[in-house]
Protein backbone atom coordinates (compact mmCIF):
# COMPACT_ATOMS: atom_id res chain seq x y z
CA UNK A 1 0.00 0.00 0.00
CA UNK A 2 2.76 2.46 0.92
CA UNK A 3 4.69 1.70 -2.25
CA UNK A 4 1.61 2.16 -4.44
CA UNK A 5 0.89 5.46 -2.73
CA UNK A 6 4.45 6.58 -3.46
CA UNK A 7 4.10 5.68 -7.14
CA UNK A 8 0.76 7.50 -7.32
CA UNK A 9 2.31 10.62 -5.78
CA UNK A 10 5.31 10.40 -8.10
CA UNK A 11 3.08 10.11 -11.19
CA UNK A 12 -0.07 12.08 -10.31
CA UNK A 13 -1.39 12.13 -13.88
CA UNK A 14 -1.28 8.34 -14.17
CA UNK A 15 -4.49 6.32 -13.87
CA UNK A 16 -4.07 3.84 -11.04
CA UNK A 17 -5.53 0.34 -11.02
CA UNK A 18 -3.56 -0.11 -7.78
CA UNK A 19 -5.58 0.70 -4.67
CA UNK A 20 -8.35 -1.60 -3.51
CA UNK A 21 -10.01 1.37 -1.83
CA UNK A 22 -13.67 2.45 -1.82
CA UNK A 23 -14.75 4.86 -4.50
CA UNK A 24 -14.91 8.53 -3.57
CA UNK A 25 -18.43 8.68 -5.03
CA UNK A 26 -19.72 7.34 -1.71
CA UNK A 27 -18.18 10.06 0.45
CA UNK A 28 -21.38 12.07 0.30
CA UNK A 29 -23.54 9.12 1.36
CA UNK A 30 -23.15 9.91 5.01
CA UNK A 31 -22.61 12.88 7.25
CA UNK A 32 -20.30 12.35 10.20
CA UNK A 33 -22.31 14.68 12.50
CA UNK A 34 -25.55 12.95 11.51
CA UNK A 35 -24.08 9.49 12.11
CA UNK A 36 -22.75 10.56 15.50
CA UNK A 37 -26.13 12.00 16.46
CA UNK A 38 -27.88 8.84 15.29
CA UNK A 39 -25.64 6.64 17.39
CA UNK A 40 -25.95 8.86 20.49
CA UNK A 41 -29.73 8.74 20.17
CA UNK A 42 -29.49 4.95 19.94
CA UNK A 43 -27.41 4.81 23.12
CA UNK A 44 -29.93 6.92 24.99
CA UNK A 45 -32.81 4.72 23.85
CA UNK A 46 -31.02 1.45 24.62
CA UNK A 47 -29.41 2.31 27.94
CA UNK A 48 -31.56 5.10 29.35
CA UNK A 49 -28.47 7.26 29.87
CA UNK A 50 -28.58 11.03 29.54
CA UNK A 51 -27.52 12.87 26.39
CA UNK A 52 -24.46 14.14 28.27
CA UNK A 53 -23.46 10.61 29.33
CA UNK A 54 -23.87 9.34 25.76
CA UNK A 55 -21.71 12.15 24.44
CA UNK A 56 -19.08 11.62 27.14
CA UNK A 57 -18.80 7.93 26.21
CA UNK A 58 -17.57 8.92 22.76
CA UNK A 59 -14.81 11.13 24.12
CA UNK A 60 -13.34 8.63 26.58
CA UNK A 61 -11.09 5.60 26.04
CA UNK A 62 -13.93 3.13 26.12
CA UNK A 63 -13.82 -0.65 26.65
CA UNK A 64 -11.12 -2.57 24.79
CA UNK A 65 -13.65 -4.92 23.20
CA UNK A 66 -15.69 -2.03 21.80
CA UNK A 67 -19.03 -0.27 22.02
CA UNK A 68 -20.58 -1.59 18.77
CA UNK A 69 -20.70 -5.21 19.89
CA UNK A 70 -24.44 -5.53 20.32
CA UNK A 71 -25.19 -3.70 17.06
CA UNK A 72 -22.83 -6.02 15.19
CA UNK A 73 -24.27 -9.12 16.88
CA UNK A 74 -27.79 -8.02 15.90
CA UNK A 75 -26.66 -7.35 12.32
CA UNK A 76 -25.05 -10.80 12.02
CA UNK A 77 -28.24 -12.41 13.30
CA UNK A 78 -30.40 -10.37 10.92
CA UNK A 79 -28.21 -10.79 7.85
CA UNK A 80 -26.91 -14.34 8.20
CA UNK A 81 -28.64 -16.04 11.08
CA UNK A 82 -25.37 -16.08 13.05
CA UNK A 83 -26.20 -16.36 16.75
CA UNK A 84 -23.29 -14.93 18.70
CA UNK A 85 -23.15 -13.08 22.00
CA UNK A 86 -21.98 -9.44 21.89
CA UNK A 87 -19.25 -10.43 24.37
CA UNK A 88 -17.78 -12.74 21.71
CA UNK A 89 -17.12 -9.79 19.37
CA UNK A 90 -14.11 -7.48 19.52
CA UNK A 91 -14.19 -4.20 17.61
CA UNK A 92 -10.75 -3.56 16.16
CA UNK A 93 -8.69 -0.89 14.42
CA UNK A 94 -9.60 -2.19 10.98
CA UNK A 95 -9.41 -5.80 9.88
CA UNK A 96 -5.62 -5.67 10.02
CA UNK A 97 -5.57 -5.44 13.81
CA UNK A 98 -8.15 -8.22 13.97
CA UNK A 99 -5.80 -10.47 11.99
CA UNK A 100 -2.81 -9.66 14.18
CA UNK A 101 -4.76 -10.21 17.40
CA UNK A 102 -6.21 -13.51 16.18
CA UNK A 103 -2.80 -14.83 15.17
CA UNK A 104 -1.21 -13.70 18.42
CA UNK A 105 -3.90 -15.41 20.49
CA UNK A 106 -4.10 -18.65 18.50
CA UNK A 107 -0.43 -19.31 17.77
CA UNK A 108 1.58 -20.13 20.88
CA UNK A 109 4.24 -22.57 19.69
CA UNK A 110 6.91 -22.32 16.96
CA UNK A 111 5.47 -25.61 15.71
CA UNK A 112 2.09 -23.97 15.00
CA UNK A 113 1.69 -23.17 11.30
CA UNK A 114 -0.75 -20.95 9.41
CA UNK A 115 -2.08 -22.33 6.13
CA UNK A 116 -2.94 -19.66 3.56
CA UNK A 117 -4.65 -19.97 0.20
CA UNK A 118 -2.20 -18.58 -2.32
CA UNK A 119 -2.23 -16.02 -3.87
CA UNK A 120 -3.02 -14.47 -0.52
CA UNK A 121 -3.84 -11.05 0.88
CA UNK A 122 -0.55 -9.41 1.81
CA UNK A 123 -1.92 -8.14 5.14
CA UNK A 124 -2.18 -11.62 6.66
CA UNK A 125 1.25 -12.54 5.27
CA UNK A 126 2.73 -9.42 6.86
CA UNK A 127 1.01 -10.03 10.19
CA UNK A 128 2.27 -13.61 10.26
CA UNK A 129 5.83 -12.50 9.52
CA UNK A 130 5.70 -9.81 12.19
CA UNK A 131 4.58 -12.37 14.77
CA UNK A 132 7.01 -15.08 13.71
CA UNK A 133 4.26 -17.40 12.44
CA UNK A 134 5.36 -19.61 9.56
CA UNK A 135 2.92 -19.95 6.67
CA UNK A 136 2.11 -22.95 4.50
CA UNK A 137 0.77 -22.10 1.02
CA UNK A 138 -2.27 -24.00 -0.25
CA UNK A 139 -2.91 -23.83 -3.98
CA UNK A 140 -5.94 -21.98 -5.22
CA UNK A 141 -8.36 -23.71 -7.59
CA UNK A 142 -11.36 -22.54 -9.60
CA UNK A 143 -13.41 -23.52 -6.55
CA UNK A 144 -11.33 -21.44 -4.18
CA UNK A 145 -8.85 -23.84 -2.63
CA UNK A 146 -7.33 -27.29 -3.04
CA UNK A 147 -8.95 -29.28 -0.24
CA UNK A 148 -6.87 -32.37 -0.99
CA UNK A 149 -3.76 -30.22 -0.91
CA UNK A 150 -4.80 -28.79 2.45
CA UNK A 151 -5.37 -32.26 3.88
CA UNK A 152 -1.96 -33.29 2.58
CA UNK A 153 -0.32 -30.23 4.16
CA UNK A 154 -1.90 -31.07 7.52
CA UNK A 155 -0.59 -34.63 7.33
CA UNK A 156 2.88 -33.51 6.22
CA UNK A 157 3.13 -30.95 9.02
CA UNK A 158 2.17 -33.56 11.56
CA UNK A 159 4.80 -35.98 10.20
CA UNK A 160 7.41 -33.25 10.73
CA UNK A 161 6.39 -32.59 14.32
CA UNK A 162 4.49 -29.40 13.43
CA UNK A 163 0.81 -28.51 13.42
CA UNK A 164 -1.51 -26.61 11.08
CA UNK A 165 -3.15 -24.48 13.75
CA UNK A 166 -5.40 -22.45 11.42
CA UNK A 167 -6.22 -21.69 7.81
CA UNK A 168 -6.69 -18.13 6.58
CA UNK A 169 -9.19 -17.87 3.74
CA UNK A 170 -11.42 -15.25 2.11
CA UNK A 171 -14.22 -17.40 0.65
CA UNK A 172 -16.03 -14.56 -1.13
CA UNK A 173 -14.15 -12.78 -3.97
CA UNK A 174 -10.75 -13.01 -2.33
CA UNK A 175 -8.11 -10.32 -2.67
CA UNK A 176 -6.36 -10.65 -5.11
CA UNK A 177 -7.86 -13.64 -6.91
CA UNK A 178 -11.58 -12.79 -6.93
CA UNK A 179 -12.49 -16.46 -6.47
CA UNK A 180 -15.50 -17.68 -4.52
CA UNK A 181 -15.78 -20.99 -2.66
CA UNK A 182 -18.98 -22.93 -3.35
CA UNK A 183 -21.29 -23.96 -0.54
CA UNK A 184 -20.40 -27.64 -0.94
CA UNK A 185 -16.68 -26.83 -0.75
CA UNK A 186 -17.30 -24.70 2.36
CA UNK A 187 -19.05 -27.62 4.01
CA UNK A 188 -16.18 -29.93 3.06
CA UNK A 189 -13.68 -27.44 4.46
CA UNK A 190 -15.55 -27.27 7.77
CA UNK A 191 -15.66 -31.08 7.91
CA UNK A 192 -11.90 -31.20 7.29
CA UNK A 193 -11.27 -28.62 10.03
CA UNK A 194 -13.31 -30.72 12.43
CA UNK A 195 -11.53 -33.94 11.45
CA UNK A 196 -8.01 -32.48 11.59
CA UNK A 197 -8.66 -30.09 14.50
CA UNK A 198 -7.69 -26.70 13.07
CA UNK A 199 -9.33 -23.28 13.13
CA UNK A 200 -10.44 -21.22 10.12
CA UNK A 201 -9.80 -17.48 10.04
CA UNK A 202 -12.45 -16.20 7.63
CA UNK A 203 -12.02 -12.79 5.97
CA UNK A 204 -15.35 -11.41 4.69
CA UNK A 205 -14.24 -7.96 3.49
CA UNK A 206 -15.61 -8.39 -0.05
CA UNK A 207 -18.62 -10.63 0.64
CA UNK A 208 -20.99 -7.65 0.31
CA UNK A 209 -20.21 -7.38 -3.42
CA UNK A 210 -22.17 -10.56 -4.10
CA UNK A 211 -25.09 -8.21 -4.69
CA UNK A 212 -27.75 -10.92 -4.58
CA UNK A 213 -30.60 -11.41 -2.08
CA UNK A 214 -29.37 -14.82 -0.88
CA UNK A 215 -25.60 -15.10 -1.24
CA UNK A 216 -23.70 -18.24 -0.30
CA UNK A 217 -23.65 -18.45 3.51
CA UNK A 218 -20.39 -17.46 5.15
CA UNK A 219 -18.27 -20.13 6.76
CA UNK A 220 -19.27 -18.69 10.13
CA UNK A 221 -22.96 -19.06 9.26
CA UNK A 222 -22.34 -22.75 8.45
CA UNK A 223 -20.11 -23.33 11.47
CA UNK A 224 -21.74 -25.49 14.14
CA UNK A 225 -18.63 -26.26 16.19
CA UNK A 226 -17.03 -22.84 16.69
CA UNK A 227 -14.18 -23.58 14.28
CA UNK A 228 -14.45 -20.25 12.43
CA UNK A 229 -12.98 -16.96 13.62
CA UNK A 230 -14.66 -14.38 11.38
CA UNK A 231 -13.01 -11.07 10.52
CA UNK A 232 -14.70 -8.17 8.77
CA UNK A 233 -14.39 -4.42 8.28
CA UNK A 234 -16.36 -1.25 7.67
CA UNK A 235 -13.63 0.03 5.35
CA UNK A 236 -15.14 -1.19 2.08
CA UNK A 237 -18.79 -0.52 2.88
CA UNK A 238 -18.18 2.63 4.90
CA UNK A 239 -14.85 4.42 4.89
CA UNK A 240 -11.28 3.19 5.41
CA UNK A 241 -10.59 6.41 7.33
CA UNK A 242 -12.77 5.10 10.17
CA UNK A 243 -10.38 2.19 10.81
CA UNK A 244 -13.17 0.09 12.28
CA UNK A 245 -13.23 -3.66 11.87
CA UNK A 246 -14.33 -6.54 14.04
CA UNK A 247 -13.65 -10.15 14.86
CA UNK A 248 -16.17 -12.78 15.93
CA UNK A 249 -14.35 -15.12 18.31
CA UNK A 250 -16.76 -17.36 20.23
CA UNK A 251 -14.34 -20.28 20.60
CA UNK A 252 -13.30 -21.60 23.98
CA UNK A 253 -9.51 -21.94 24.22
CA UNK A 254 -6.90 -22.39 26.91
CA UNK A 255 -4.75 -19.41 27.78
CA UNK A 256 -1.04 -19.46 28.65
CA UNK A 257 -1.94 -20.30 32.26
CA UNK A 258 -3.94 -23.32 31.17
CA UNK A 259 -7.27 -21.72 32.03
CA UNK A 260 -10.32 -22.10 29.81
CA UNK A 261 -11.69 -18.85 28.32
CA UNK A 262 -13.44 -17.43 25.27
CA UNK A 263 -11.08 -16.40 22.49
CA UNK A 264 -12.73 -12.96 22.40
CA UNK A 265 -11.64 -12.38 25.99
CA UNK A 266 -8.06 -13.21 25.06
CA UNK A 267 -8.26 -10.85 22.08
CA UNK A 268 -9.67 -8.07 24.24
CA UNK A 269 -6.87 -8.51 26.76
CA UNK A 270 -4.24 -8.40 24.01
CA UNK A 271 -5.86 -5.36 22.44
CA UNK A 272 -5.77 -3.51 25.77
CA UNK A 273 -1.99 -3.87 25.71
CA UNK A 274 -1.54 -2.91 22.04
CA UNK A 275 -4.04 -0.22 21.01
CA UNK A 276 -6.02 0.14 24.28
CA UNK A 277 -9.29 0.54 22.39
CA UNK A 278 -10.76 1.42 19.01
CA UNK A 279 -11.73 5.09 18.78
CA UNK A 280 -15.26 5.41 20.20
CA UNK A 281 -15.93 8.35 17.87
CA UNK A 282 -15.03 6.25 14.83
CA UNK A 283 -17.10 3.36 16.18
CA UNK A 284 -20.03 5.75 16.64
CA UNK A 285 -19.81 6.94 13.03
CA UNK A 286 -19.79 3.33 11.83
CA UNK A 287 -22.67 2.54 14.17
CA UNK A 288 -24.66 5.52 12.91
CA UNK A 289 -24.15 4.37 9.33
CA UNK A 290 -25.37 0.93 10.31
CA UNK A 291 -28.43 2.24 12.12
CA UNK A 292 -29.40 4.42 9.17
CA UNK A 293 -29.59 1.23 7.10
CA UNK A 294 -31.88 -0.60 9.48
CA UNK A 295 -29.03 -2.10 11.50
CA UNK A 296 -28.08 -4.36 8.59
CA UNK A 297 -24.50 -4.66 7.35
CA UNK A 298 -25.85 -6.28 4.20
CA UNK A 299 -28.20 -3.35 3.52
CA UNK A 300 -25.36 -0.89 4.14
CA UNK A 301 -23.33 -2.56 1.42
CA UNK A 302 -26.12 -3.30 -1.07
CA UNK A 303 -26.09 -0.05 -3.10
CA UNK A 304 -22.32 -0.06 -3.20
CA UNK A 305 -22.33 -3.68 -4.37
CA UNK A 306 -24.23 -2.71 -7.52
CA UNK A 307 -21.69 0.02 -8.26
CA UNK A 308 -18.66 -2.21 -7.78
CA UNK A 309 -20.12 -5.07 -9.79
CA UNK A 310 -20.85 -2.63 -12.60
CA UNK A 311 -17.29 -1.25 -12.42
CA UNK A 312 -15.89 -4.78 -12.43
CA UNK A 313 -17.85 -5.69 -15.54
CA UNK A 314 -16.73 -2.45 -17.20
CA UNK A 315 -13.11 -3.40 -16.57
CA UNK A 316 -13.58 -6.93 -17.92
CA UNK A 317 -15.35 -5.57 -21.02
CA UNK A 318 -12.55 -3.05 -21.58
CA UNK A 319 -9.92 -5.78 -21.29
CA UNK A 320 -11.88 -7.93 -23.75
CA UNK A 321 -11.97 -5.06 -26.22
CA UNK A 322 -8.47 -3.63 -25.81
CA UNK A 323 -6.34 -6.66 -25.02
CA UNK A 324 -7.91 -9.33 -27.20
CA UNK A 325 -5.95 -8.12 -30.27
CA UNK A 326 -2.72 -8.67 -28.29
CA UNK A 327 -3.62 -12.29 -27.48
CA UNK A 328 -3.25 -13.27 -31.15
CA UNK A 329 0.43 -12.30 -30.97
CA UNK A 330 1.11 -13.21 -27.32
CA UNK A 331 -1.27 -16.10 -26.45
CA UNK A 332 -0.20 -16.28 -22.80
CA UNK A 333 -1.92 -12.96 -22.08
CA UNK A 334 -5.07 -13.83 -20.11
CA UNK A 335 -7.30 -12.29 -17.47
CA UNK A 336 -9.75 -13.54 -14.88
CA UNK A 337 -13.50 -12.89 -14.96
CA UNK A 338 -14.66 -12.67 -11.32
CA UNK A 339 -18.30 -12.00 -10.50
CA UNK A 340 -17.59 -9.85 -7.45
CA UNK A 341 -14.91 -8.14 -5.44
CA UNK A 342 -12.61 -5.38 -6.65
CA UNK A 343 -9.91 -7.19 -8.62
CA UNK A 344 -8.95 -8.78 -11.92
CA UNK A 345 -5.72 -10.75 -12.36
CA UNK A 346 -3.84 -10.36 -15.63
CA UNK A 347 -1.18 -12.80 -16.85
CA UNK A 348 1.48 -11.36 -19.15
CA UNK A 349 4.54 -12.79 -20.96
CA UNK A 350 6.82 -10.49 -18.96
CA UNK A 351 8.88 -10.60 -15.78
CA UNK A 352 6.83 -8.21 -13.65
CA UNK A 353 8.95 -6.10 -11.31
CA UNK A 354 9.10 -2.58 -9.92
CA UNK A 355 11.15 -1.29 -12.87
CA UNK A 356 8.41 -2.43 -15.23
CA UNK A 357 5.81 -0.70 -13.05
CA UNK A 358 7.78 2.54 -13.07
CA UNK A 359 8.01 2.45 -16.85
CA UNK A 360 4.28 1.80 -17.10
CA UNK A 361 3.53 4.72 -14.79
CA UNK A 362 6.08 7.16 -16.18
CA UNK A 363 5.84 6.52 -19.92
CA UNK A 364 2.27 5.28 -20.34
CA UNK A 365 0.44 6.83 -17.39
CA UNK A 366 -1.03 3.65 -15.93
CA UNK A 367 -0.34 2.01 -12.54
CA UNK A 368 -1.07 -1.55 -11.42
CA UNK A 369 0.03 -3.93 -8.65
CA UNK A 370 2.69 -6.65 -9.14
CA UNK A 371 1.34 -10.00 -7.96
CA UNK A 372 4.59 -11.36 -6.53
CA UNK A 373 3.83 -9.89 -3.07
CA UNK A 374 0.71 -12.07 -2.84
CA UNK A 375 2.70 -15.32 -3.12
CA UNK A 376 4.44 -16.16 0.19
CA UNK A 377 6.30 -19.12 -1.33
CA UNK A 378 7.22 -17.40 -4.59
CA UNK A 379 5.26 -17.11 -7.81
CA UNK A 380 3.16 -14.47 -9.51
CA UNK A 381 6.14 -13.09 -11.41
CA UNK A 382 4.16 -12.92 -14.63
CA UNK A 383 0.97 -11.47 -13.18
CA UNK A 384 -0.45 -8.09 -12.24
CA UNK A 385 -3.51 -7.15 -10.22
CA UNK A 386 -5.97 -4.59 -11.54
CA UNK A 387 -8.40 -2.91 -9.14
CA UNK A 388 -11.56 -1.25 -10.45
CA UNK A 389 -13.02 0.07 -7.19
CA UNK A 390 -11.29 3.44 -7.02
CA UNK A 391 -11.97 4.55 -10.61
CA UNK A 392 -14.73 6.09 -12.70
CA UNK A 393 -16.00 4.38 -15.85
CA UNK A 394 -14.10 6.87 -17.99
CA UNK A 395 -10.88 6.23 -16.08
CA UNK A 396 -11.34 2.49 -16.54
CA UNK A 397 -11.66 2.96 -20.31
CA UNK A 398 -8.72 5.34 -20.65
CA UNK A 399 -6.59 3.33 -18.22
CA UNK A 400 -7.20 0.12 -20.15
CA UNK A 401 -6.21 1.83 -23.42
CA UNK A 402 -2.97 2.96 -21.80
CA UNK A 403 -2.40 -0.50 -20.39
CA UNK A 404 -2.86 -2.05 -23.84
CA UNK A 405 -0.34 0.38 -25.35
CA UNK A 406 2.15 -0.35 -22.60
CA UNK A 407 1.79 -4.13 -22.92
CA UNK A 408 2.14 -4.02 -26.70
CA UNK A 409 5.42 -2.10 -26.41
CA UNK A 410 6.77 -4.11 -23.48
CA UNK A 411 5.91 -7.48 -25.01
CA UNK A 412 7.43 -6.47 -28.34
CA UNK A 413 10.65 -5.38 -26.62
CA UNK A 414 10.81 -8.63 -24.63
CA UNK A 415 10.19 -10.68 -27.79
CA UNK A 416 13.04 -8.89 -29.56
CA UNK A 417 15.31 -9.54 -26.61
CA UNK A 418 15.79 -5.89 -25.70
CA UNK A 419 15.25 -4.21 -22.33
CA UNK A 420 11.46 -3.72 -21.94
Amino acid sequence: MNFLNEIMREYPSAISFGPGAPNHAFRDDFSIPECLACFEEHLIEQTGCTAKDASNLLYDYGPSKGILNRLIADALAMDEGIDVAPSSIVVTVGAQEAMALALRALFRSPRDLLAVVTPCYVGIIGAAKALGVDTVPIDETDNGLDLAGLAGAVAHARSQGSNIRALYVAPDFANPSGTIISRSAREQLLALARKENFFIVEDTAYAFTAGVPDPTPSLKALDTEHRVVQISTFSKIGSPALRVGFVVADQRTRNADGKDEFLADALGRLKSMISVNTSPICQAVAGGMLLRHGGSIRALGRAKADFYRSNLQALIDALDHKLSPLVAEWPTIAWTRPEGGFFVRLKVPLEVDLNLLRRSAGEYGVIWTPMVSFHPAGGGRNEIRLSCSYLTREQIQVGTERLASFLRAACASATQGSDP
